[in-house]
């Protein structure tokens, strides 16, 4: 049975009443304050935040280890996954790469963005996370995974999954279709198109399975009893799903 990831609030801050901004999500390109930054070299200790120049939404390093991005209803629409380490931390590392660490400084989680020195994170108003190069190119954005699926992560509908070198993306589209594409030429998919809202989660029983918006099996690896399991985008153009030593379980070629 799968079991998804529960987010803890704990957020003490009143969100401002400003409306939330109609214009979909994005990683555009935007003048953001300092208030809203995470600038090289800085770190977000427990407890501190990063909030919207609109103030509709706030990005929480938690006492419980997770960095969470919360809308100003309190609803939780990222995390980095990372609760239960008290007092883990992150940093916008100045090689580009935002980084959760534990108390220990054993890497929890990370963008993946190492290779673009002088990035820095913006909270947006329209309700995105993006890390910019000092180009303004998006190299990473809340609804992007960097190339590794872990136990307990799901895909949501517009979320998706790239390979390292970014030629592959596997996306959780609205339809209820899951789609490894390249250059939006689809290379393979899960065939559960028709399925609105569907979402796809890799479980901590080592499945990839893909769910109906009630919560209804429609596909899957059959790969459970491997717990610790992962789902990997590779910059062949395979998606595999490995387990937790490493062993190939399942591939879509």
């Amino acid at each position: 049975m799968r079991k998804l990831v529960t987010l803890t609030l704990g957020i003490a801050a009143a969100f401002s009443p400003v409306p939330l901004a109609a214009a979909p999500a994005s990683a555009a390109v935007v003048h953001v304050a300092a208030a809203d930054k995470l600038m090289p070299g800085q770190w977000l200790k427990a407890g501190q935040t990063r909030r919207s120049a609109n103030g509709a939404y706030l990005l929480a390093m938690q006492s419980d280890g997770n960095l969470v991005m919360y809308d100003r209803a309190k609803k939780a629409l990222w995390s980095s996954g990372t609760g239960k380490q008290p007092g883990a931390s992150a940093v916008m590392q100045k090689d580009g790469n935002l980084v959760v660490y534990s108390t220990g400084k054993r890497p929890l989680w990370s963008s993946g963005t190492g290779d673009t020195p002088g990035a820095f994170l913006a909270v947006q108003g329209d309700g995105n996370l993006v890390i910019y190069a000092k180009s303004g190119e998006a190299v990473w954005e809340r609804k992007a995974s960097f190339a590794r699926l872990t136990a307990d992560r799901e895909l949501r509908p517009g979320d998706y999954l790239r390979s390292a070198q970014r030629r592959y993306r596997l996306v959780m589209q609205e339809d209820g279709n899951l789609v490894l594409q390249s250059g939006g030429a689809a290379l393979w998919s899960s065939k559960t198109g028709g399925n609105a809202g569907a979402f796809a989660v890799m479980q901590n029983d080592g499945n990839f399975v893909v769910y109906s918006s009630g919560e209804k099996p429609l596909w899957g690896t059959r790969t459970a009893g491997n717990p610790g399991a992962f789902l990997q985008v590779q910059d062949d153009g395979n998606m595999v799903v490995y387990t937790a030593g490493g062993d190939p379980l399942w591939s879509s070629r």
